[in-house]
Protein backbone atom coordinates (compact mmCIF):
# COMPACT_ATOMS: atom_id res chain seq x y z
CA UNK A 1 0.00 0.00 0.00
CA UNK A 2 1.18 3.39 -0.96
CA UNK A 3 1.17 5.97 1.12
CA UNK A 4 -0.23 9.18 -0.59
CA UNK A 5 2.06 12.07 -1.24
CA UNK A 6 0.62 15.56 -1.73
CA UNK A 7 2.00 16.81 -4.85
CA UNK A 8 1.29 20.54 -5.59
CA UNK A 9 -0.73 21.25 -8.82
CA UNK A 10 0.17 23.94 -11.39
CA UNK A 11 -2.29 26.37 -10.10
CA UNK A 12 -0.35 26.01 -6.41
CA UNK A 13 2.98 26.51 -7.90
CA UNK A 14 1.67 30.02 -9.55
CA UNK A 15 0.30 31.38 -6.34
CA UNK A 16 3.33 30.04 -4.56
CA UNK A 17 5.31 32.39 -6.83
CA UNK A 18 3.38 35.41 -6.90
CA UNK A 19 3.32 35.48 -3.04
CA UNK A 20 6.74 35.42 -3.35
CA UNK A 21 7.43 37.71 -5.50
CA UNK A 22 4.83 39.88 -4.14
CA UNK A 23 6.73 39.39 -0.33
CA UNK A 24 9.79 40.46 -2.02
CA UNK A 25 8.48 43.65 -4.00
CA UNK A 26 6.60 44.80 -0.55
CA UNK A 27 10.45 44.27 1.33
CA UNK A 28 12.04 46.41 -1.15
CA UNK A 29 9.32 48.84 -1.17
CA UNK A 30 9.52 49.08 2.98
CA UNK A 31 13.43 49.44 2.66
CA UNK A 32 12.47 52.37 0.31
CA UNK A 33 10.31 53.98 1.95
CA UNK A 34 13.02 53.53 5.29
CA UNK A 35 15.71 55.44 3.21
CA UNK A 36 13.55 58.64 1.85
CA UNK A 37 11.83 58.99 4.93
CA UNK A 38 14.87 59.21 6.76
CA UNK A 39 17.35 61.60 7.29
CA UNK A 40 19.87 59.39 9.16
CA UNK A 41 20.36 57.07 6.18
CA UNK A 42 22.82 55.03 7.81
CA UNK A 43 20.46 54.32 10.52
CA UNK A 44 17.82 53.23 7.32
CA UNK A 45 20.60 51.38 5.69
CA UNK A 46 20.98 49.26 9.11
CA UNK A 47 17.19 48.66 9.63
CA UNK A 48 16.92 47.65 6.08
CA UNK A 49 19.80 45.10 6.37
CA UNK A 50 17.91 43.76 9.46
CA UNK A 51 14.44 43.31 7.70
CA UNK A 52 16.29 41.28 5.10
CA UNK A 53 17.42 38.82 7.56
CA UNK A 54 14.45 38.75 9.89
CA UNK A 55 12.83 37.36 6.48
CA UNK A 56 15.63 34.91 5.87
CA UNK A 57 16.53 36.47 2.65
CA UNK A 58 19.91 37.27 3.46
CA UNK A 59 22.13 36.94 6.97
CA UNK A 60 24.54 39.36 6.99
CA UNK A 61 24.40 42.16 4.75
CA UNK A 62 27.44 44.38 4.31
CA UNK A 63 27.77 47.64 2.52
CA UNK A 64 31.53 48.83 1.49
CA UNK A 65 31.87 51.93 -0.44
CA UNK A 66 34.65 53.19 -2.88
CA UNK A 67 37.62 55.34 -0.87
CA UNK A 68 38.35 58.46 -2.58
CA UNK A 69 42.12 57.88 -3.60
CA UNK A 70 39.54 54.89 -5.45
CA UNK A 71 42.48 52.21 -4.32
CA UNK A 72 40.09 49.99 -2.04
CA UNK A 73 37.09 49.59 -1.03
CA UNK A 74 35.81 50.32 2.69
CA UNK A 75 33.22 49.07 5.43
CA UNK A 76 30.73 51.64 5.51
CA UNK A 77 27.20 49.40 7.11
CA UNK A 78 27.06 46.04 8.57
CA UNK A 79 25.11 44.10 11.41
CA UNK A 80 26.34 44.21 14.78
CA UNK A 81 29.77 44.96 14.55
CA UNK A 82 32.66 46.95 16.45
CA UNK A 83 35.17 49.86 15.97
CA UNK A 84 37.48 47.98 15.90
CA UNK A 85 36.01 45.28 12.98
CA UNK A 86 35.12 48.10 10.80
CA UNK A 87 38.61 49.67 10.64
CA UNK A 88 40.22 45.88 9.83
CA UNK A 89 37.78 45.53 6.67
CA UNK A 90 39.57 47.25 3.88
CA UNK A 91 39.95 45.07 0.60
CA UNK A 92 42.36 46.40 -2.17
CA UNK A 93 40.87 46.21 -5.25
CA UNK A 94 41.28 42.48 -6.06
CA UNK A 95 41.75 41.54 -2.78
CA UNK A 96 39.31 38.55 -2.16
CA UNK A 97 36.11 38.38 -3.51
CA UNK A 98 34.82 42.01 -1.88
CA UNK A 99 37.76 43.36 -3.61
CA UNK A 100 37.54 41.48 -6.80
CA UNK A 101 33.79 42.64 -7.39
CA UNK A 102 34.81 46.43 -7.13
CA UNK A 103 37.87 45.71 -9.24
CA UNK A 104 36.10 43.70 -12.29
CA UNK A 105 32.49 45.68 -11.61
CA UNK A 106 31.53 42.24 -11.99
CA UNK A 107 29.27 39.54 -9.01
CA UNK A 108 31.34 37.00 -6.95
CA UNK A 109 29.45 34.24 -5.41
CA UNK A 110 31.63 31.58 -3.33
CA UNK A 111 29.61 28.70 -2.85
CA UNK A 112 31.50 26.98 0.09
CA UNK A 113 33.03 29.66 2.25
CA UNK A 114 35.39 26.60 3.95
CA UNK A 115 37.01 25.42 1.04
CA UNK A 116 37.70 28.88 -1.14
CA UNK A 117 40.93 31.35 -0.55
CA UNK A 118 38.85 34.17 -1.72
CA UNK A 119 36.89 34.17 1.40
CA UNK A 120 39.42 36.66 3.65
CA UNK A 121 36.91 36.93 6.77
CA UNK A 122 39.13 39.88 7.58
CA UNK A 123 36.50 41.12 10.46
CA UNK A 124 36.94 37.54 12.11
CA UNK A 125 33.32 37.16 12.66
CA UNK A 126 32.82 32.99 12.68
CA UNK A 127 29.36 32.03 12.27
CA UNK A 128 29.40 27.86 11.83
CA UNK A 129 25.79 28.53 9.49
CA UNK A 130 27.01 30.86 6.97
CA UNK A 131 28.10 28.58 4.15
CA UNK A 132 28.11 30.70 1.17
CA UNK A 133 29.12 34.30 0.14
CA UNK A 134 28.28 36.80 -2.50
CA UNK A 135 29.81 39.99 -3.34
CA UNK A 136 27.70 42.46 -5.65
CA UNK A 137 29.18 45.88 -7.10
CA UNK A 138 27.41 48.65 -7.38
CA UNK A 139 27.25 50.85 -10.36
CA UNK A 140 26.55 54.61 -10.52
CA UNK A 141 27.05 56.49 -14.00
CA UNK A 142 28.78 53.88 -15.21
CA UNK A 143 31.50 53.87 -12.52
CA UNK A 144 32.04 51.61 -9.58
CA UNK A 145 29.98 53.38 -6.31
CA UNK A 146 30.82 50.35 -3.77
CA UNK A 147 30.13 46.70 -2.94
CA UNK A 148 27.15 45.19 -1.38
CA UNK A 149 27.93 41.45 0.06
CA UNK A 150 25.77 39.05 2.22
CA UNK A 151 26.34 35.86 4.18
CA UNK A 152 23.93 32.96 2.79
CA UNK A 153 22.84 30.50 5.46
CA UNK A 154 20.82 26.92 5.05
CA UNK A 155 17.67 28.28 5.67
CA UNK A 156 17.98 31.30 2.64
CA UNK A 157 14.78 31.18 1.04
CA UNK A 158 16.90 32.51 -2.19
CA UNK A 159 19.10 31.12 -5.08
CA UNK A 160 22.25 33.06 -6.25
CA UNK A 161 20.68 34.35 -8.90
CA UNK A 162 17.65 35.49 -6.99
CA UNK A 163 20.45 36.82 -4.31
CA UNK A 164 22.59 38.55 -7.13
CA UNK A 165 18.75 40.60 -8.32
CA UNK A 166 18.23 41.20 -4.53
CA UNK A 167 21.58 42.96 -3.78
CA UNK A 168 21.85 44.61 -6.73
CA UNK A 169 18.47 46.68 -6.18
CA UNK A 170 19.05 47.22 -2.12
CA UNK A 171 22.60 48.02 -2.66
CA UNK A 172 21.22 50.63 -5.93
CA UNK A 173 18.57 52.07 -3.04
CA UNK A 174 21.48 52.10 -0.52
CA UNK A 175 23.79 54.28 -2.86
CA UNK A 176 21.70 56.20 -3.91
CA UNK A 177 20.42 57.47 -0.65
CA UNK A 178 24.22 57.80 0.29
CA UNK A 179 24.99 59.83 -2.91
CA UNK A 180 21.75 62.32 -2.23
CA UNK A 181 22.71 63.02 1.36
CA UNK A 182 26.33 63.71 0.15
CA UNK A 183 25.22 66.05 -2.21
CA UNK A 184 22.68 67.90 0.10
CA UNK A 185 26.06 67.48 3.02
CA UNK A 186 28.13 69.58 -0.07
CA UNK A 187 25.46 72.13 -1.01
CA UNK A 188 24.59 72.77 2.94
CA UNK A 189 28.51 73.37 3.33
CA UNK A 190 29.08 75.65 0.30
CA UNK A 191 25.96 77.56 1.73
CA UNK A 192 27.82 77.88 5.29
CA UNK A 193 30.76 79.15 3.40
CA UNK A 194 29.37 81.61 1.37
CA UNK A 195 27.15 82.54 4.09
CA UNK A 196 30.44 83.50 6.39
CA UNK A 197 32.25 84.99 3.37
CA UNK A 198 29.22 87.47 2.52
CA UNK A 199 28.97 88.56 5.80
CA UNK A 200 32.80 89.23 6.23
CA UNK A 201 32.92 90.56 2.90
CA UNK A 202 29.29 92.66 3.52
CA UNK A 203 28.96 92.80 -1.17
CA UNK A 204 26.45 95.23 -2.38
CA UNK A 205 24.29 94.76 -5.24
CA UNK A 206 25.71 96.76 -7.83
CA UNK A 207 24.00 96.71 -11.32
CA UNK A 208 25.51 97.80 -14.33
CA UNK A 209 23.28 101.68 -13.94
CA UNK A 210 25.14 101.87 -10.62
CA UNK A 211 28.11 103.08 -12.43
CA UNK A 212 28.01 106.86 -12.71
CA UNK A 213 29.74 107.71 -15.59
CA UNK A 214 28.25 109.65 -19.10
CA UNK A 215 31.22 111.11 -20.61
CA UNK A 216 32.44 109.44 -24.26
CA UNK A 217 35.40 107.30 -23.10
CA UNK A 218 32.78 105.53 -20.30
CA UNK A 219 30.66 104.85 -22.82
CA UNK A 220 32.62 102.98 -24.89
CA UNK A 221 33.88 100.74 -22.01
CA UNK A 222 30.07 100.38 -21.31
CA UNK A 223 29.66 98.93 -25.00
CA UNK A 224 32.53 96.23 -24.42
CA UNK A 225 31.35 95.00 -21.41
CA UNK A 226 27.94 94.41 -22.65
CA UNK A 227 29.70 92.73 -25.49
CA UNK A 228 32.32 90.36 -23.62
CA UNK A 229 30.95 89.70 -20.27
CA UNK A 230 28.11 87.37 -21.28
CA UNK A 231 31.24 84.90 -22.87
CA UNK A 232 33.62 83.34 -20.00
CA UNK A 233 36.68 84.93 -21.11
CA UNK A 234 39.09 86.34 -18.61
CA UNK A 235 39.26 90.57 -18.28
CA UNK A 236 42.27 91.91 -16.88
CA UNK A 237 40.81 95.86 -15.79
CA UNK A 238 43.40 98.09 -15.42
CA UNK A 239 43.67 101.37 -14.41
CA UNK A 240 44.79 104.38 -11.36
CA UNK A 241 43.85 103.77 -8.17
CA UNK A 242 40.27 104.35 -7.11
CA UNK A 243 39.17 104.39 -10.55
CA UNK A 244 36.36 102.05 -9.98
CA UNK A 245 37.91 98.69 -10.78
CA UNK A 246 35.87 96.74 -8.70
CA UNK A 247 32.53 98.22 -9.77
CA UNK A 248 33.56 97.02 -13.68
CA UNK A 249 34.37 93.20 -12.70
CA UNK A 250 30.84 93.53 -10.21
CA UNK A 251 29.19 94.78 -13.39
CA UNK A 252 30.75 91.78 -15.41
CA UNK A 253 29.53 89.04 -13.21
CA UNK A 254 26.10 90.85 -13.40
CA UNK A 255 25.69 90.60 -16.80
CA UNK A 256 27.53 86.92 -17.12
CA UNK A 257 25.56 84.16 -17.14
CA UNK A 258 26.97 83.45 -13.54
CA UNK A 259 25.00 86.03 -12.59
CA UNK A 260 23.29 83.81 -10.20
CA UNK A 261 26.22 81.80 -8.62
CA UNK A 262 28.74 83.21 -6.41
CA UNK A 263 30.46 86.20 -6.83
CA UNK A 264 33.79 86.01 -4.72
CA UNK A 265 36.95 88.89 -4.06
CA UNK A 266 40.47 89.00 -3.16
CA UNK A 267 42.74 92.17 -2.90
CA UNK A 268 45.75 90.19 -3.40
CA UNK A 269 47.97 93.54 -2.40
CA UNK A 270 46.07 92.99 1.48
CA UNK A 271 47.34 89.89 2.60
CA UNK A 272 50.89 88.97 3.28
CA UNK A 273 52.03 86.25 0.76
CA UNK A 274 52.58 83.12 3.21
CA UNK A 275 48.75 83.61 3.56
CA UNK A 276 47.69 84.54 0.34
CA UNK A 277 48.48 80.91 -1.33
CA UNK A 278 46.09 79.47 1.28
CA UNK A 279 43.07 82.41 0.75
CA UNK A 280 43.27 81.47 -2.80
CA UNK A 281 43.87 77.87 -2.76
CA UNK A 282 42.55 76.90 0.71
CA UNK A 283 43.97 74.34 3.16
CA UNK A 284 43.76 71.01 5.23
CA UNK A 285 44.04 70.64 8.64
CA UNK A 286 47.39 70.54 10.49
CA UNK A 287 48.53 72.28 7.05
CA UNK A 288 50.51 74.71 9.03
CA UNK A 289 50.50 76.18 13.05
CA UNK A 290 46.64 77.65 13.07
CA UNK A 291 44.98 75.55 10.65
CA UNK A 292 42.50 73.57 12.54
CA UNK A 293 40.41 72.45 10.21
CA UNK A 294 40.09 72.23 6.67
CA UNK A 295 39.08 75.62 4.88
CA UNK A 296 37.97 76.45 1.18
CA UNK A 297 39.78 78.87 -0.27
CA UNK A 298 38.23 81.40 -3.08
CA UNK A 299 38.91 79.25 -6.33
CA UNK A 300 36.84 76.87 -4.28
CA UNK A 301 34.29 79.24 -2.88
CA UNK A 302 33.56 80.60 -6.45
CA UNK A 303 32.95 77.25 -8.28
CA UNK A 304 30.05 78.34 -11.19
CA UNK A 305 30.25 82.02 -10.64
CA UNK A 306 33.43 84.93 -11.10
CA UNK A 307 36.25 85.71 -8.62
CA UNK A 308 37.68 88.84 -8.61
CA UNK A 309 41.54 89.22 -8.09
CA UNK A 310 42.18 92.99 -7.34
CA UNK A 311 46.07 94.26 -7.42
CA UNK A 312 46.92 91.17 -9.26
CA UNK A 313 50.71 92.40 -9.99
CA UNK A 314 51.20 91.96 -6.86
CA UNK A 315 51.57 88.27 -6.63
CA UNK A 316 54.90 86.40 -5.89
CA UNK A 317 56.54 84.20 -8.87
CA UNK A 318 55.64 80.71 -7.08
CA UNK A 319 52.14 82.39 -6.77
CA UNK A 320 52.03 83.48 -10.44
CA UNK A 321 52.92 80.25 -11.24
CA UNK A 322 50.04 78.17 -9.49
CA UNK A 323 47.45 80.50 -10.81
CA UNK A 324 48.89 79.78 -14.67
CA UNK A 325 48.15 76.21 -14.13
CA UNK A 326 44.46 76.56 -12.82
CA UNK A 327 43.73 79.55 -15.38
CA UNK A 328 45.02 76.54 -18.26
CA UNK A 329 43.71 73.39 -16.43
CA UNK A 330 40.77 74.57 -13.74
CA UNK A 331 42.51 72.00 -11.40
CA UNK A 332 44.60 72.93 -8.10
CA UNK A 333 45.21 71.02 -4.62
CA UNK A 334 44.88 72.87 -1.50
CA UNK A 335 47.51 73.93 0.77
CA UNK A 336 48.78 70.81 2.85
CA UNK A 337 46.89 68.41 0.72
CA UNK A 338 47.41 66.02 -2.50
CA UNK A 339 43.43 65.96 -3.91
CA UNK A 340 42.90 67.53 -6.86
CA UNK A 341 40.12 70.15 -6.74
CA UNK A 342 38.47 70.74 -10.10
CA UNK A 343 36.67 74.34 -9.98
CA UNK A 344 34.75 76.28 -13.01
CA UNK A 345 35.56 79.65 -12.07
CA UNK A 346 35.28 83.11 -14.71
CA UNK A 347 38.20 84.92 -13.61
CA UNK A 348 38.11 89.06 -13.73
CA UNK A 349 41.48 90.56 -12.88
CA UNK A 350 42.13 94.11 -11.89
CA UNK A 351 45.91 95.40 -11.51
CA UNK A 352 47.22 99.76 -11.66
CA UNK A 353 50.95 98.19 -12.74
CA UNK A 354 52.19 98.12 -15.76
CA UNK A 355 52.61 94.41 -15.91
CA UNK A 356 54.60 95.14 -19.84
CA UNK A 357 57.19 97.01 -17.78
CA UNK A 358 56.86 94.50 -15.56
CA UNK A 359 57.21 91.39 -17.81
CA UNK A 360 60.35 92.95 -19.94
CA UNK A 361 62.01 93.13 -16.04
CA UNK A 362 61.13 89.49 -15.19
CA UNK A 363 59.06 90.08 -12.23
CA UNK A 364 55.79 88.82 -13.83
CA UNK A 365 55.36 85.96 -16.31
CA UNK A 366 54.63 86.61 -19.55
CA UNK A 367 52.57 83.40 -20.30
CA UNK A 368 50.59 84.30 -17.59
CA UNK A 369 50.12 88.21 -18.67
CA UNK A 370 48.80 86.60 -21.68
CA UNK A 371 46.17 84.31 -19.88
CA UNK A 372 45.19 87.39 -18.24
CA UNK A 373 45.05 90.28 -20.80
CA UNK A 374 42.45 88.14 -22.81
CA UNK A 375 39.97 91.06 -22.56
CA UNK A 376 41.43 94.46 -21.50
CA UNK A 377 39.73 97.05 -20.33
CA UNK A 378 41.32 100.15 -19.63
CA UNK A 379 39.78 102.81 -16.85
CA UNK A 380 40.77 106.56 -17.59
CA UNK A 381 41.40 108.37 -14.89
CA UNK A 382 39.00 111.30 -13.14
CA UNK A 383 40.63 113.56 -14.50
CA UNK A 384 40.28 112.98 -18.39
CA UNK A 385 36.37 112.07 -17.72
CA UNK A 386 35.84 116.04 -16.54
CA UNK A 387 31.89 115.65 -17.88
CA UNK A 388 31.64 113.01 -15.02
CA UNK A 389 32.84 115.03 -11.85
CA UNK A 390 30.14 116.89 -11.33
CA UNK A 391 27.55 113.51 -11.72
CA UNK A 392 30.04 111.78 -9.28
CA UNK A 393 29.68 115.08 -6.70
CA UNK A 394 26.00 115.13 -7.10
CA UNK A 395 25.66 111.29 -6.52
CA UNK A 396 27.53 111.36 -3.67
CA UNK A 397 26.24 114.14 -1.73
CA UNK A 398 22.71 112.80 -2.09
CA UNK A 399 23.94 109.50 -0.91
CA UNK A 400 25.66 111.18 2.07
CA UNK A 401 22.92 113.72 2.70
CA UNK A 402 20.62 110.53 3.22
CA UNK A 403 22.80 108.56 5.44
CA UNK A 404 23.71 111.60 7.78
CA UNK A 405 20.23 113.54 7.70
CA UNK A 406 21.82 116.44 6.39
CA UNK A 407 20.57 119.24 3.68
CA UNK A 408 23.32 121.25 1.93
CA UNK A 409 24.21 122.17 -1.77
CA UNK A 410 27.35 123.77 -3.19
CA UNK A 411 27.65 127.92 -4.35
CA UNK A 412 28.44 128.41 -7.97
CA UNK A 413 31.84 128.93 -6.56
CA UNK A 414 32.98 126.11 -4.77
CA UNK A 415 31.41 123.84 -7.12
CA UNK A 416 33.80 125.18 -9.52
CA UNK A 417 36.63 124.68 -7.18
CA UNK A 418 35.84 121.06 -6.86
CA UNK A 419 35.57 120.56 -10.93
CA UNK A 420 38.74 121.79 -11.35
CA UNK A 421 40.43 120.06 -8.80
CA UNK A 422 42.16 117.16 -10.98
CA UNK A 423 41.57 114.12 -7.82
CA UNK A 424 44.60 112.92 -8.01
CA UNK A 425 42.67 109.64 -5.94
CA UNK A 426 40.15 109.66 -8.79
CA UNK A 427 36.41 108.28 -7.83
CA UNK A 428 37.78 106.98 -4.02
CA UNK A 429 39.21 110.43 -3.57
CA UNK A 430 35.92 112.23 -4.49
CA UNK A 431 33.89 110.01 -2.62
CA UNK A 432 36.02 110.41 0.99
CA UNK A 433 36.04 114.21 0.15
CA UNK A 434 31.97 114.41 -0.23
CA UNK A 435 31.91 112.29 3.31
CA UNK A 436 33.97 114.66 4.65
CA UNK A 437 32.17 117.66 3.45
CA UNK A 438 28.57 116.46 4.52
CA UNK A 439 29.72 115.28 7.98
CA UNK A 440 32.11 118.93 8.84
CA UNK A 441 30.50 121.55 6.86
CA UNK A 442 26.47 122.80 8.51
CA UNK A 443 23.11 122.64 6.83
CA UNK A 444 23.14 124.92 3.93
CA UNK A 445 24.97 126.56 1.00
CA UNK A 446 28.64 125.43 1.40
CA UNK A 447 30.98 128.06 0.20
CA UNK A 448 34.73 127.91 -1.11
CA UNK A 449 36.12 129.06 2.76
CA UNK A 450 34.49 125.82 3.63
CA UNK A 451 36.26 123.55 1.68
CA UNK A 452 39.51 124.80 3.21
CA UNK A 453 39.52 121.50 5.42
CA UNK A 454 38.58 118.95 3.03
CA UNK A 455 40.87 119.89 -0.03
CA UNK A 456 44.63 119.36 0.38
CA UNK A 457 47.28 121.97 -0.03
CA UNK A 458 44.67 124.76 -0.18
CA UNK A 459 43.80 124.01 -3.42
CA UNK A 460 40.17 126.70 -3.65
CA UNK A 461 42.74 129.51 -2.82
CA UNK A 462 45.15 128.86 -5.13
CA UNK A 463 42.03 129.07 -7.63
CA UNK A 464 40.69 132.27 -6.29
CA UNK A 465 43.90 133.92 -6.86
CA UNK A 466 43.73 136.01 -10.69
CA UNK A 467 45.38 134.67 -13.50
CA UNK A 468 46.20 135.11 -16.80
CA UNK A 469 42.95 132.83 -17.85
CA UNK A 470 40.79 134.20 -15.66
CA UNK A 471 41.80 137.56 -16.58
CA UNK A 472 41.30 136.91 -20.25
CA UNK A 473 37.76 135.62 -19.74
CA UNK A 474 36.72 138.86 -18.08
CA UNK A 475 38.46 140.94 -20.68
CA UNK A 476 36.27 138.80 -23.39
CA UNK A 477 33.37 139.07 -21.65
CA UNK A 478 33.40 142.62 -21.47
CA UNK A 479 33.71 142.79 -25.59
CA UNK A 480 30.88 143.95 -27.36
CA UNK A 481 29.50 141.92 -30.19
CA UNK A 482 30.31 144.78 -32.35
CA UNK A 483 33.82 146.44 -32.79
CA UNK A 484 35.97 147.97 -29.93
CA UNK A 485 38.54 150.52 -30.54
CA UNK A 486 41.42 151.20 -28.14
CA UNK A 487 42.66 154.52 -27.13
CA UNK A 488 45.90 154.03 -29.36
CA UNK A 489 45.96 155.26 -32.89
CA UNK A 490 44.60 153.45 -35.58
CA UNK A 491 47.68 153.06 -37.51
CA UNK A 492 49.44 151.45 -34.80
CA UNK A 493 47.24 148.98 -33.88
CA UNK A 494 44.18 147.36 -35.90
CA UNK A 495 40.66 146.83 -34.48
CA UNK A 496 40.05 144.18 -32.46
CA UNK A 497 36.39 142.20 -32.37
CA UNK A 498 35.42 139.49 -29.84
CA UNK A 499 35.37 137.22 -33.12
CA UNK A 500 39.05 137.70 -33.30
CA UNK A 501 40.03 136.81 -29.87
CA UNK A 502 37.84 133.34 -30.24
CA UNK A 503 39.95 132.83 -32.98
CA UNK A 504 42.81 132.77 -31.61
CA UNK A 505 42.29 131.69 -28.63
CA UNK A 506 40.36 128.15 -30.91
CA UNK A 507 43.92 128.56 -33.01
CA UNK A 508 46.05 128.34 -29.69
CA UNK A 509 43.88 125.53 -28.20
CA UNK A 510 44.23 123.01 -31.40
CA UNK A 511 47.71 123.74 -31.72
CA UNK A 512 48.35 123.06 -27.89
CA UNK A 513 46.36 119.89 -28.89
CA UNK A 514 48.51 118.88 -31.47
CA UNK A 515 51.96 119.16 -29.60
CA UNK A 516 50.52 116.84 -26.83
CA UNK A 517 48.81 114.38 -29.08
CA UNK A 518 44.73 114.95 -27.79
CA UNK A 519 46.12 114.86 -24.29
CA UNK A 520 43.96 117.77 -22.69
CA UNK A 521 45.40 117.81 -19.54
CA UNK A 522 48.89 118.43 -20.89
CA UNK A 523 47.63 121.24 -23.17
CA UNK A 524 45.26 122.72 -20.26
CA UNK A 525 49.05 122.66 -18.48
CA UNK A 526 50.82 124.42 -21.73
CA UNK A 527 48.00 126.96 -21.98
CA UNK A 528 48.21 127.97 -18.15
CA UNK A 529 44.18 126.50 -17.88
CA UNK A 530 42.71 124.05 -16.27
CA UNK A 531 41.32 121.11 -16.86
CA UNK A 532 37.67 122.09 -16.38
CA UNK A 533 38.29 125.06 -18.47
CA UNK A 534 39.89 123.48 -21.13
CA UNK A 535 37.19 121.02 -21.65
CA UNK A 536 34.81 124.18 -21.78
CA UNK A 537 36.39 125.94 -24.66
CA UNK A 538 36.50 122.23 -26.41
CA UNK A 539 33.24 122.39 -26.66
CA UNK A 540 32.27 125.58 -27.11
CA UNK A 541 34.17 125.87 -30.33
CA UNK A 542 33.92 122.42 -31.46
CA UNK A 543 36.90 121.24 -31.73
CA UNK A 544 37.35 117.97 -32.89
CA UNK A 545 40.92 116.02 -32.48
Amino acid sequence: MYSEINIPNNEECKTCALTFAYNEIKILYDIAVMLFNNSHVDESIEKGMRLLKRNSYLERCSLFLLSDDKSSVEMHTSLDITTQQRKMAVYKLGEGATGLAAQSAEPVVIENIQNNINYLNKMGIVDTKSISYVAVPIIQDENVFGVISANINKSSVLGFDDIVRMLTIVGSLFCGALATQKRFVKEKENLTDLKTYYKEQALSDYKFENIVGNSTKMQRIFSLLETVSPSDATILVRGETGTGKELIATAVHNLSKRKNGPYIKLNCAAISETLLESELFGHEKGAFTDAKEMRKGRFELADGGTLFLDEIGDISSSLQVKLLRILQEQEFERVGGTKTVKTNVRLVAATNRNLESMVAKGEFREDLFYRLNVIPVFLPPLRERYEDVKLLIEHYLHKFMKEHRKSMNFSKQSLEILLDYPWPGNIRELQNTMERIVLICPDGTVVPEMLNHVLPFNYQKLYMEPTPQTAAKTVEEAIPEQSVRTTVPANKTPMLTKRNMQDMEKESIMQALIDNRGIQTKAAAQLGMTARQIGYKIKKYEIEF
